[in-house]
């Protein structure tokens, strides 16, 4: 069956060569009264797309729910310590907004949360809004049967249509794909064709998947041996669809090789005993480094770097800057997918420190390397590519801290600052990780109190005067600063406030806000003041292996 019509919706010659797609058309049967996404295949894509249609959309637009949005551009400069990108700048007065991983994680709730208020009607956004995040809409359109280079997979498909018409909360819904004639035959196999399978991810990667599991089971002392290792794999996912997935191996092969896997790394230790006369039994405990290995959460396929990175690191570790530091817990998947723009990486290098220069040096990365590779010359020495990677990260990291502002570290790696955020929480999340891990092994205990402290400035990644502040629930930089700078420095200060003052006082502080401040500040500082009570405790407490101690005062007599 085909249906057709026609657009109600008069094209000039600019506006045709400027949106061939009818996308102007498509979008204004719907908003503002309703919303409408718009999916893109990229992330630049999504922003020309929200610039093209603002440059064409009526200025009546503008009127609509004019002074919400006015709120909502200020907002964006408070998270944002006074920034506001241009293109945010100039599509929300419209009621247009673009969606994707380059926003920071404020910006995204801000823009979703006025999308669900229907102060902003129209999203351009990439497939990541498919999953995870609950905005519905009237209309939505696909550009193009596309993410980036790959042609969309059914599930793809059906999770971004299904955000029009959401049950419960609109009665009607559309989806509008828009393709080219090449790709007619794929786009009807597409909507046609059931779902994909679902298959067990246990197999995809085995240092995530199988081995990471086998450590935790043998590390929680939930299976220990072989035969019962074997029977927990039998009750999975993957051991119903083995046969399907690994037709070559048995569960039991498998079983068997990951365990010879993990014993040979070093993670694991076997011992055989003897159940009866004619039964032995494999038994496997962990080793002291897998036991780091478990307890940090450290992905199998870098505990080997890491730990020769960390052995590396007490040879000579530089105090005199953070980088060395920095460096170790950059993480090492960001790195391997990093691609450096060579003439920042140089320019970044010329400005190192002696100290950097050393650290740079210590990993056998040097100016006249990147030199060459900024300048597209030939080069001999061959030098480790992750390291380089992991290294230009490091850079912006530590940049990072020293200037803790994301938008200015953006401009300056030339990388999006949603990038730029997640690295910074990648590396806190990382740094907390390999901290656990050097606390498992006596030989690292030098990086404990180096690395608890390098946690906390990647976590808050602020001024240091900050961090108290930042310790409560809902205080964000921009907050903590408006705080600081109005005589609130401390948690005690915060624990004492008057809700009254503080919303005269902060800009843009509703009374809910102000009361969830100074109760999440009384509540911390309980919990802080029963940890040294107990501490108090602990230290008074008569040890039990004291001479004496326990017996009767009879007998002490």
């Amino acid at each position: 069956m085909t249906f057709s019509r026609l657009l109600n919706y008069k094209y000039s010659d600019t506006l045709k060569r400027m949106d061939p797609d009818h996308l102007l058309a498509l979008v204004t049967e719907v908003i503002p009264s309703y919303s409408c996404l718009v999916f893109c295949p990229s992330k630049k894509n999504c922003e020309n797309v929200a610039e093209m249609l603002c440059r064409f959309l009526n200025k009546e637009y503008l009127k609509h729910r004019e002074k919400e949005k006015y709120e909502l551009i200020q907002n964006l400069k408070n998270v944002n310590g006074g920034k506001l990108c241009p293109v945010l700048k100039h599509t929300i007065p419209l009621g247009v907004a673009y969606h994707h991983s380059g926003l920071t994680s404020e910006e995204r709730k801000l823009l979703e949360e006025a999308y669900s208020s229907s102060t902003l009607c129209l999203f351009t956004c990439t497939s990541t809004l498919a999953t995870g995040v609950n905005l519905p809409a009237r209309r939505v359109i696909l550009r193009a049967p596309y993410i980036a280079q790959e042609f969309l997979k059914r599930n793809q498909y059906k999770q971004m249509v299904g955000r029009a018409g959401r049950a419960g909360i609109d009665t009607v819904g559309e989806s509008i794909l828009i393709l080219q004639e090449k790709d007619k035959e794929q786009v009807v196999e597409l909507i046609s064709r059931p779902l994909e399978n679902c298959y067990s991810h246990l197999v995809q990667e085995f240092t995530k998947g199988i081995h990471t599991l086998f450590l935790s089971l043998i590390g929680l002392k939930i299976a220990t041996t072989l035969g019962d290792i074997h029977r927990f794999m039998n009750g999975t996912f993957f051991g119903v669809q083995q046969k399907i997935l690994l037709k070559g191996k048995s569960l039991w092969e498998i079983t068997v090789e990951s365990l010879r896997y993990l014993t040979e790394k070093g993670l694991l230790q076997k011992d055989t005993i003897c159940t009866s006369e004619e039964d032995l039994q494999d038994n496997f405990h962990i080793t002291k480094l897998g036991r780091a290995t478990f307890k940090g959460t450290i992905d199998l396929a870098y505990c080997d770097t890491l730990y020769r990175d960390l052995k590396k690191g007490l040879e000579g570790l530089v105090l005199e800057s953070l980088l060395h530091l920095v460096y170790l817990t950059t993480p090492y998947d960001l790195a391997f997918q990093c691609v450096p723009d060579w003439m920042i990486y140089f320019r970044q290098f010329s400005h190192l420190s002696p100290a950097e220069q050393n650290v740079a040096a210590l990993l056998g990365v040097s100016e006249s390397y990147i030199g060459k590779k900024a300048s597209c010359q030939a080069i001999r020495k061959m030098v480790d590519k992750d390291i380089v990677n992991r290294l230009y990260l490091a850079f912006a990291l530590h940049t990072l801290i020293k200037e803790t502002n994301i938008w200015s570290v953006s401009e300056k790696f030339n990388m999006p600052r949603g990038y730029i955020q997640n690295l910074l929480m990648g590396a806190a999340s990382f740094s907390s990780c390999v901290l656990h891990f050097c606390e498992e092994l006596e030989e690292f205990w030098v990086y404990r109190a180096l690395l608890a402290e390098l946690t906390k400035k990647l976590t808050y990644c602020v001024k240091a005067e900050l961090i108290p502040l930042m310790e409560v629930t809902g205080i964000l930089e921009s907050r903590a600063k408006q705080l600081y700078n109005a005589g609130y420095r401390s948690l005690m200060h915060l624990a004492s406030a008057d809700p009254d003052i503080l919303i005269r006082t902060i800009d843009h502080l509703s009374r809910r806000q102000a009361k969830q401040i100074i109760s999440s500040a009384k509540m911390l500082l309980r919990e802080k003041a029963d940890a040294l009570q107990e501490e108090v405790e602990e230290l008074l407490r008569v040890p039990s292996d004291f001479p004496g101690f326990g017996t009767s005062s009879f007998e002490k007599a």
